[in-house]
């Protein structure tokens, strides 16, 4: 890949700002812990114990992604106002957040769960629905993971670092600190990461339209029709928002930050605090609006993903370009590897240590951080986007199986599995016929067309055969254990 000539200020703010992380993330190993690292409790949840600001951070710091620093304001300056989906969406997310993963985590305190998968497990003693449900989570993560990496890449190509050489040592730096500190490293870093991007952002919302003559100025810049939504994607705007907001929560390195947290009131707390994260966002938003105006122009390699890390770059002084391009780039990523461990290697190796399970969690973690970086350096970017697209409308089939199963006791394994085979068929099905171009797809008859997110009508699908078969069968599953416990279905 061909990159320009090295900017040396903001190479050395974002070289020590990986310093920083580094220190911060082995420190964490050692920073309140109960017990041995070996224990996958301890390593891979935290020992259960965050309580309302460390669980905050880490909730935020995995909600709010490198990626997402970058895509929503790319999509605000390529598109115009449907990027602000974003918002709506997350305040969908912090609802289910507190209604639903409360109750998740009453269980899985009680039981022992660290994955969705290990819940479906036991909830429905059916190892076909238990493995589904793991391999949605596994192939939505990693390109969701992958994307990180590109965020990253993109930072890094904008002040002309060698991005194959960057990257691998970046996150040869990030897999070592997970390997020896595990969750607790995620959560000291985002409490780095959050300070890096607040001050960013209000620095920018203040320096930016000050340097573009006023906000009146910055906004007069930009063309109308990417100041308002039209009306034929009013649908698609909606159905992007209710299905990404039901699907964040079903992604297993989001609900690792919940389960992580030392009570269910700490998860119900930090559902009502985390929407000041939205405010960030959408300020982030309307810097894709002051790109327009800055006259930044998409990049013939990343295209308009460019457009936030370039107006950093071009507007602010050097040392404060590198400082907020490295806000961007030491995301935290927390991988699935845990998904592998419980249930997939389990299945196997049902006898395997405790110790024994954190061994192969870590190693796991590293093999997804790796392949995560090879998966961006040696896939086309366009698949791997394409691929993220399909990932949010997959995950969201697991919703009967790990949300629903927790309120209806009478849920049927076989109408469950058959639901997701229907929706996962259906929205895969609608993906190819897209070209895996785009999420939304054109559905109508005649001249009455409605643009909606794939994954919406693919999960009505899915409950309808997945009510009605259990309907059908009346055969109560094994609930009665779960009913008695502190949290049971009812």
């Amino acid at each position: 890949m061909i990159v320009g000539a090295i900017q040396t200020t903001q190479a050395i703010v974002i070289a020590l700002a990986f310093v920083l992380i580094t220190v911060v993330g082995l420190f964490a190993g050692r920073w309140r812990r109960h017990g041995s690292m070996d224990d996958l409790d301890e390593w891979a949840l935290g020992g259960r114990a965050f309580g309302g600001i460390l669980t905050w951070f880490l909730q935020g710091g995995s909600v709010y992604t490198t990626y997402s620093f970058i895509a929503v304001p790319a999509l605000v300056f390529g598109a115009g106002a449907i990027g602000f989906f974003a918002l709506p969406y997350l305040i969908i997310t912090y609802i289910v957040a507190f209604l639903v993963v409360p109750k998740l985590w009453d269980l899985a305190k009680a039981r022992g769960y660290v994955t969705p998968a290990d819940f479906v497990r036991d909830r429905f003693a059916d190892r076909t629905l238990a493995a589904a449900i793991t391999l949605t989570g596994l192939v939505a993560t990693m390109p969701y993971i992958a994307l990180q990496v590109y965020g990253i890449e993109i930072c890094f190509s904008e002040i002309g670092l060698p991005v194959e050489a960057s990257l691998w040592t970046a996150f040869a730096l990030l897999a070592l600190i997970t390997y020896v500190s595990g969750l607790r490293s995620a959560t000291l870093i985002a409490i780095v990461k959050d300070v890096f991007i607040w001050v960013t952002v209000i620095v920018a919302v203040i320096y930016i339209p000050i340097h573009l003559g006023g906000y009146a100025h910055a906004f007069s810049e930009v063309p109308p029709s990417k100041l308002t939504l039209p009306g034929n994607l009013y649908a698609d705007y909606a159905t992007l928002a209710i299905g990404s907001g039901l699907a964040l929560f079903l992604y297993p390195h989001t609900l690792t930050g919940a389960l992580s947290s030392s009570s269910k009131f700490v998860v119900q707390r930090n559902s009502i605090f985390l929407p000041i994260y939205t405010i960030m966002l959408g300020l982030l938003a309307i810097l894709g609006y002051f790109a327009i105006a800055a006259g930044i122009q998409p990049d013939a390699h990343y295209g308009n993903n460019v457009a936030v890390p370039a107006l950093f770059d071009q507007v602010f002084p050097p040392w404060f370009a590198g400082f907020s391009l490295a806000s961007i780039a030491i995301g935290a990523l927390v991988p699935a590897a845990n998904l592998f461990t419980r249930n997939i290697w389990m299945e196997f190796k049902p006898d395997t240590s405790p110790a024994r399970q954190t061994h192969v969690s870590k190693l796991a973690s590293l093999v997804v951080k790796f392949g995560a970086v090879g998966f961006v350096l040696f896939v086309p970017t366009t698949f791997v986007i394409n691929f993220q697209l399909a990932a949010g409308v997959w995950i969201l089939q697991t919703l009967p199986a790990v949300f629903l199963a927790l309120f209806w006791k009478r849920l049927d394994a076989r109408a469950t599995l058959a639901g997701w085979l229907v929706g996962t068929a259906i929205g895969t099905f609608l993906l190819i016929k897209v070209g895996f171009a785009s999420s939304s797809y054109d559905f109508g008859f005649g001249d009455h067309h409605t643009k909606l997110f794939i994954g919406v009508p693919a999960l009505a699908l899915n409950l309808v055969v997945a009510c009605a078969g259990t309907v059908l069968v009346r055969r109560p599953v094994r609930a009665e254990g779960l009913a008695s416990g502190p949290a049971g279905a009812s």
